[in-house]
């Protein structure tokens, strides 16, 4: 356990490259949710994508931590071809057996607090068209369907994009 947590309180914080296993088993969990037949296969090495992903000088892996225990995870960063103020939010899970504790409100508003603290004002992501339980999440938090990427007719994913209340 590290130290800096206290028992019970999600504290959200920087993945680390060593905890690129936790990570890759809680997308696993959280991905398996949403495709009817189980998680298609992939010759992905998970583990090691989420931890180069975490190494990226250009990206941020935010993990929320509860009991010592990664509960929720959330990747971004600017994505090639976009404006310096937009940023993709390319991961974003809650352990399924955590879901409706608040863990992912917590971490989308820590998400933002740092969109905005680096100067963000757009962010964009894209959702599996099967997962209406992020679809509705991300609609609660002002996402909106991208009208600069409608989806394509053989797409399995919905091109969302979220500006700050007022702009």
């Amino acid at each position: 356990m590290i130290s800096h947590e206290t028992a019970g309180v999600l504290v959200i914080r920087p993945a680390e490259p060593g905890e690129a296993g936790a990570v890759a088993a809680l997308h696993a969990r959280a991905r398996a949710t949403y495709y009817p037949d189980g998680l298609p296969p992939s010759d992905v090495d998970w583990t090691d994508a989420w931890r180069r992903s975490i190494e990226r000088p250009d990206a941020e892996v935010l993990c929320g931590v509860r009991d010592g225990e990664i509960v929720a995870i959330a990747s971004f960063r600017t994505p090639e071809g976009e404006p310096a103020d937009t940023v993709k939010l390319y991961q974003f899970h809650v352990a399924p057996d955590r879901w409706r504790a608040g863990l992912g409100s917590a971490l989308h508003a820590a998400c933002v607090e740092r969109w905005l603290a680096a100067g963000r004002r757009t962010a964009v992501l894209d959702v599996h068209v099967d997962n209406l339980r992020a679809q509705a999440f991300y609609a609660r938090r002002g996402w909106v369907p991208d009208p600069q990427r409608p989806p394509a007719e053989d797409d399995h994913h919905l091109f969302l994009r979220w500006t700050p209340p007022g702009e």
